[in-house]
């Protein structure tokens, strides 16, 4: 894993953590639930894309820094939660750069496995989203990722481009780079732009 994904990817477990125990910290959750709901939206994703994939134990799990940074972020928002939940703007950029990471390393783990443009497509936007799937069910809400959170769709673009520049051998050398930047670029502009898919109007 080259050092442009090695940095997002903390910057993406950091900010995930965070917003998975902002989110209970809302729900009235303990000490105990705040970390679990940070940890699980910051690893599930790249868990489930490794079980997905065959690879047992996930890295997330055998590699200590990555359940640590996680445990660690989410402890440091339940004691200063007062001070992190006014960084909530700041937040969503830095949780962009990590769908950026999430989506570039689970669709390059998957093409090493097979390239198909579907496995690779299916494993970077469950890689980049499936941890705050996770988080919002476990705070018994409907995933934001299906409602009005435009990510997910940054993902499967990102991903989709990870396969057509691998399988035509462009950008070898910047390959992750490219999808990190196009990944977070279209997220940063559906911040900014609030966009949204279009629902059926009752």
């Amino acid at each position: 894993m080259d050092l442009v994904l090695t940095v997002t990817n903390a910057v993406g477990i950091i900010a995930f953590s965070v917003a998975g125990s902002l989110k209970a910290i809302e729900k009235r959750m303990d000490l105990l639930g705040v970390i679990t709901l940070g940890f699980w939206t910051s690893l599930a994703g790249g868990i489930i894309a490794d079980v997905l994939l065959g690879k047992f134990p996930p890295s997330n799990l055998t590699e200590v820094q990555y359940p640590a940074i996680a445990i660690v972020s989410s402890a440091l928002t339940f004691a200063f939660f007062r001070k992190v939940s006014k960084l909530r703007r700041p937040l969503l950029y830095a949780e962009a750069l990590g769908i950026g990471a999430f989506t570039a390393s689970g669709a390059s783990l998957a093409y090493s496995v097979d390239p198909n443009p579907v496995l690779v497509t299916l494993v970077g936007t469950i890689t980049a989203v499936g941890g705050g799937v996770l988080r919002d069910v476990l705070a018994n809400e409907v995933p934001l990722v299906l409602t009005m959170d435009f990510s997910a769709t940054p993902a499967i673009i990102g991903s989709l481009t990870y396969y057509a520049l691998a399988y035509l051998g462009l950008f070898r050398e910047y390959l992750t780079a490219v999808v990190v930047l196009l990944t977070f670029a279209l997220r940063v502009a559906a911040i900014r732009g609030n966009w949204r898919l279009p629902t059926v109007a009752n």
